[in-house]
């Protein structure tokens, strides 16, 4: 249908779900290596996006996804920044 514009999609790494992309808080690995919240959503390097549920926020955590997603360890602080930005948001 010509003047529809179609919504970006992207999957939760945690439960698999795809969602709308403005949902969902990204994750960025950049060309250095540093990892970090992307609130812009326009960041270069390597993303990965999570939903705002307490479930995925939890598992994200508790199964370090993120080590798996960008092949390298995650400094603890990274999980703990994005448990804050979720309860800030939920707050």
């Amino acid at each position: 249908m010509p003047g529809t514009k179609k919504i970006p999609l992207r999957q939760c790494i945690a439960c698999r779900e795809l969602k709308e992309k403005r949902q969902m808080l990204r994750i960025v690995k950049n060309a250095e290596g540093k990892v970090f919240i992307d609130f812009s959503s326009k960041a270069a390097g390597r993303g990965a996006y999570i939903c705002d549920k307490a479930e995925c926020i939890a598992k994200l955590k508790k199964g370090r996804l993120l080590d798996r997603v960008f092949a390298c360890r995650i400094d603890d602080g990274i999980y703990s920044a994005i448990e804050e930005e979720y309860l800030g948001r939920k707050g």
